[in-house]
């Protein structure tokens, strides 16, 4: 069975060592880093794999809201169903939990216990602000205690953790005491929250709780950024920076440099991967794709430009944090997408950024209908609208 971890090796092109005699590296350009992620995140071809397998590979799907992992998948694998990921969050096998950037991630249950710990120090960076704004002089020791026993006892919302550790602390923001056991105590998200089609507050327990296992003590930086690079490279450090949350990564990627290839952006910037990920060429064909909210595709480098050009990043990216649903033409970004339900008629409404041809309102067309018959099963009338 396919490695999620290994990747698919396929559309590979062998990485150019570099010119011995002038030290000169292989230039890729921003069509071949496009190629390069979307033939990585399966999206040149959906791909044969469990949901299970698919997550993993991707190294988690960013889940703050929670239908855009559904989505996701969805773009990426064929025949997905919702209760293909339904029925691995309510077994246990994948978990809602904050992990890179500080923000709630879709892992399965493997990962969880090895990148908790991994993702430490961008928990310990959020909360040293926080203890200096709100905690005082509070024993961080005694309230991640505190908090722990509090959510094994029952799964509780970050609400009624804040009351329940303010009456121990009266002195205290109920609000800063819950949010500070997130940094401090690996939260998981409990169903129904994260179930497609069903309802219900966000409420916690620990991940040793839930899953019946301690976190992975031994778990290893160098294998997450190689993990990485499989599903995003190539990349720079800051690439890598960026989509974990972690500083000093430089140091990881030295070390890991014999068994990296390396090369070069249209910047001159040293780009690092797995020698054997595939590196399509700029001309292969792209589909027509839909992605949802918060896609970690558009999150997970420092130069954002191989998927989303700088021109429609304000649209993309709002003032209070949503990251919007958009489509892909030719694989960049070209516009954003919604849908809405009245009285029986589900609606997609397609809005470019720019005018479209024929082929490609044609390709978004009929790649719309199967969002539709995914995400509104049931509706009497489906319907597709394109606006300015």
């Amino acid at each position: 069975m396919l490695d999620p971890r290994k990747g698919e090796n396929v559309m590979t092109n062998a990485a150019r060592e570099p010119d011995r005699a002038t030290g000169t590296e292989e230039v890729l350009t921003k069509r071949r880093l496009n190629r390069a992620l979307l033939a990585r995140q399966h999206l040149l071809r959906r791909a044969d794999l469990s949901a299970l397998e698919a997550i993993e590979h991707l190294v988690g799907l960013q889940a703050q809201a929670p239908n855009p992992p559904y989505i996701g998948l969805w773009a990426r694998l064929n025949g997905f169903q919702p209760d293909d990921l339904g029925r691995l969050i309510k077994g246990r096998q994948a978990v809602r939990i904050v992990l890179m950037r500080g923000t709630i991630h879709l892992v399965s249950a493997r990962d969880c216990l090895q990148m908790r710990p991994l993702t430490q120090p961008v928990l310990d960076r959020w909360l040293s602000g926080l203890a200096n704004k709100s905690l005082g002089c509070v024993d961080r020791a005694e309230l991640a205690e505190a908090g722990r026993a509090l959510v094994e006892e029952r799964p509780l919302s970050f609400s009624e953790l804040g009351a329940a550790l303010g009456s121990r602390w009266p002195d205290h923001d109920p609000h800063a005491l819950g949010d500070a056991i997130r940094a401090m105590v690996p939260l998981v998200q409990v169903p129904p929250r994260g179930i497609w089609g069903a309802s219900g507050q966000a409420k916690h327990t620990s991940a040793e709780s839930w899953l019946g296992r301690p976190l992975d003590a031994d778990a290893s930086l160098e294998t997450l950024v190689v993990r990485y690079l499989r599903a995003f490279g190539p990349a720079t450090v800051m690439d890598v920076q960026t989509w974990s949350g972690l500083t000093g990564l430089r140091s990881v990627l030295e070390t890991l440099r014999p068994r990296l290839a390396t090369f070069r952006d249209e910047h001159g910037n040293e780009l690092f991967d797995v020698p054997d990920a595939p590196r399509p060429d700029a001309d292969t064909p792209a589909p027509v794709r839909f992605i949802g909210e918060f896609d970690n595709m558009l999150l997970s480098y420092a130069d954002r430009s191989r998927i989303l050009p700088e021109a429609y990043r304000s649209q993309v990216f709002t003032v209070n944090g949503i990251i919007r649903s958009t489509f892909l033409v030719d694989g960049f970004v070209r516009g954003l997408w919604t849908t809405e339900r009245k009285r029986g008629v589900a609606t997609l409404i397609v809005k470019p950024f720019e005018p479209l041809g024929p082929a490609d309102l044609q390709a978004l067309t009929e790649e719309g209908e199967r969002l539709l018959e995914f995400s509104a099963p049931d509706a009497a009338v489906r319907e597709i609208r394109f606006e300015a």
